[in-house]
C-alpha cells in the first residue's frame, strides 16, 4: 500500500487516501478487537451505549449508521454473548431499548485503550500541532460534504 501512495500515484485523489488510512485503522483494530472475542461491528454499538446506555434499537440504527436489520442481528448476537438486554420500559411498550449488562459495561476498560493503541500508532511521532491541523482539516471537509448533502437533499413535503 505505502509503494501505493508513495510511487504509484502520489497524487490520487484525498478521498482515495482517507480511504486507505480509515481501512487500516479498522483492520489493525479489529486484530486487537478479535483478540479478545470482540467483532468490529460490535465495536461499533458498544462505543454508543457506553456513550448512551438505554436507546432504542432505531436510535441505535441511526448512531451507527446502518440498517434496522443490521442492528437487530447484531444486538441479538450481543445479547447471547451476554453483552446487552433488550428491553421495553414502562408506559412505552411500543419501543424495545438496549441496556448494556456489567459484562458489557465492563468491556469499555479494556477495549478503549486498544482503540487508542491503533491511534498512538498511527499519528506515530506527529506533533500534537500536526495532528491537530489534520483534525482540523477533516472536520472542515465533514462540514462542507454535510453542507453539500442538505442542498441535494430534497425540501420536506408539506402536509394539507
Amino acid at each position: 500500500m505505502l509503494h501505493h501512495w508513495r510511487e504509484a500515484v502520489p497524487n490520487d485523489r484525498l478521498a482515495h487516501l482517507i480511504r486507505d488510512v480509515a481501512r487500516a485503522q479498522m483492520r489493525a483494530l479489529q486484530e486487537r478487537l478479535s483478540a479478545r472475542g470482540v467483532s468490529f461491528g460490535h465495536w461499533t454499538f458498544l462505543r454508543i451505549l457506553w456513550l448512551r446506555d438505554g436507546v432504542t434499537q432505531r436510535e441505535l440504527s441511526e448512531l451507527a449508521g446502518v440498517m434496522e436489520p443490521t442492528t437487530f442481528a447484531a444486538v441479538k448476537a450481543m445479547e447471547t454473548m451476554g453483552l446487552v438486554e433488550r428491553r421495553q420500559l414502562a408506559g412505552n411498550r411500543k419501543n424495545m431499548h438496549v441496556f448494556l449488562t456489567r459484562q458489557g459495561r465492563s468491556l469499555e476498560k479494556k477495549l478503549v485503550p486498544l482503540a487508542e493503541e491503533v491511534n498512538r500508532i498511527s499519528v506515530g511521532r506527529s506533533s500534537a500541532t500536526e495532528v491537530g491541523r489534520a483534525r482540523k482539516f477533516l472536520l472542515t471537509m465533514l462540514e462542507n460534504l454535510a453542507a453539500d448533502a442538505s442542498r441535494a437533499d430534497p425540501p420536506p413535503k408539506s402536509t394539507p
